[in-house]
């Protein structure tokens, strides 16, 4: 008989436990030398945070928002200007790019990954275009090989949105390295998650890396001195801090998440739940690290007060496709327009995935959902 009597969709005391006196030290460190803004801390993240994702450079700024306005900003796209990305995604992906003036253009995605359908971009583009931003949602990367070729003919830059990410392959190759540009974000619940907001811009560019490292600086060289109008976008050397220490173990913690992940495989298989209940998440790509864990359920919305009822964390990512968004309805779009994402939509339910949690706590989720099934 279980004692569980409850499963947090993510458990980020559980993760600090582990980690706690490496982190308290490090944080009385900067403490001591008083140096938040830059610096020693930020420069070395930096140097860390690309090699991990095979990029030659990596910039650190205020948050994954930040890190993908940013990156429009320095490739100079902004009002007139088009970008085709997902209408299934976190805000953020299409809000940057109305952010800095130009508009964002959907493309439906595919039903086994949630990532864009590669076959549908081409239609999309028009003499306006100027980017391409695909989204690695969930952690898993999309068809880069497809998009880069589209991108290529059409002279596009491509912008990696791999907030949800990091460790993430294809090919042999770390998502952040596989476009113009790849953008991360460190929120709190992400598998490298800070002590607050934080993000990263990847690019194998030279000047673009520089240009980047002056936007985030009001376009600052020296001093009072301004090349170009930039923001403030830099990232805290106490978040650097904290996500050095957790970078060297995240490894390990995407392994234990791709091992609950085909725990839940064979869990779900043994209590005989079948696809006409739920469908499991389609490890398609090389190195998915199931940022969420993420399944299609009929009746989903009574699955979830199921589980919510006895206590088993989930959540919905994400509720309404952005084209649906009150904010883009001068974008024209309506319900219908991209059947894959609405459907999904209705569908997905994430379920806990973290790496500290128990085979005990997999055994509760899945014998709920086999309750509300069965």
């Amino acid at each position: 008989m279980s004692d569980i009597t409850s499963v947090p969709l993510l458990d980020l005391k559980a993760q600090y436990a582990t980690i706690r006196d490496e982190i308290r030290a490090k944080v009385d460190e900067v403490m001591d030398n008083q140096a938040f803004i830059l610096g020693a801390e930020v420069k070395a993240f930096e140097e860390e945070c690309a090699a991990y994702c095979g990029a030659r450079h990596a910039v650190g700024v205020s948050s994954g928002t930040d890190a993908l306005i940013i990156a429009l900003m320095g490739l100079d796209i902004g009002p007139g200007a088009e970008v085709i990305t997902s209408p299934f995604t976190f805000f953020a992906t299409a809000g940057s790019i109305t952010r800095v003036g130009a508009k964002p253009v959907f493309v439906d995605i595919d039903r086994e990954t949630y990532n864009i359908d590669p076959d549908k971009v081409e239609a999309a583009v028009t003499d306006k275009t100027k980017a391409i931003m695909p989204v690695h949602i969930f952690g898993q990367c999309v068809d880069m090989d497809r998009i880069n070729a589209i991108a290529k003919e059409h002279d596009l830059a491509v912008i990696e949105d791999a907030a949800q990410a990091i460790g993430s392959e294809y090919k042999g190759r770390r998502a952040g390295s596989l476009g113009t540009v790849g953008c991360f974000s460190f929120f709190p619940s992400k598998n490298l998650g800070g002590f607050g907001d934080g993000g990263m811009v990847t690019t194998n560019d030279d000047a673009l890396a520089e240009k980047i490292t002056l936007l985030r600086m009001h376009g600052a060289h020296s001093g009072y001195l301004h090349d170009m109008v930039g923001g403030n976008f830099r990232l805290d050397a106490l978040q650097a801090a904290v996500l050095r220490i957790k970078l060297r173990h995240l490894d390990g913690w995407t392994d234990g998440r791709r091992r609950n992940a085909d725990d839940y495989r064979r869990r779900c298989e043994a209590a005989g739940l079948t696809s006409d209940e739920i469908m499991l998440p389609a490890p398609v790509m090389d190195r998915h690290i199931y940022n969420q864990f993420v399944i299609r359920a009929t009746d989903r919305d009574g699955l979830r007060n199921h589980l919510t009822e006895i206590k088993i964390g989930n959540a919905i990512y994400y509720p309404l496709p952005l084209h649906l968004q009150e904010c883009f309805a001068q974008l024209g779009y309506g319900e219908g327009d991209f059947p894959v994402s609405e459907a999904a939509a209705k569908e997905v339910l994430a379920l806990p995935v973290y790496n500290e949690l128990t085979g005990e706590q997999r055994a509760c989720v899945v014998d709920g959902i086999r309750s509300f099934y069965k």
